[in-house]
């Protein structure tokens, strides 16, 4: 996808903690390039659903359409290095 920014989110500015730490782009999409072998035979402006195999992340795993294809590298990160601080201000 060839795109351009139209906007920058902060999230969490008005919490002091989380300030900066997750940001958002809002982005126009200006064109799509589309691998040949995932055309339609008789449609040439569509994908075939039954040609595309998208990769799709769940849980840090690598998915295509409901079949786990290898291991991802963000599962080795331990649980416990995504905590922020302010989930721990939760629990008292």
């Amino acid at each position: 996808m060839e795109a351009a920014v139209r906007a920058i989110h902060k999230l969490a500015a008005d919490e002091s903690i989380e300030q900066g730490k997750i940001i958002t782009f809002e982005l126009k999409i200006n064109r799509i390039y589309l691998d040949t072998s995932i055309i339609m035979d008789s449609k040439p402006n569509r994908v075939d659903p039954d040609k595309w195999k998208p990769l799709i992340m769940s849980f840090q795993e690598f998915y295509t359409l409901g079949n786990k294809v290898r291991e991802s590298t963000l599962a080795e990160i331990p649980e416990h290095m995504y905590y922020t601080q302010h989930r721990d201000l939760l629990k008292e």
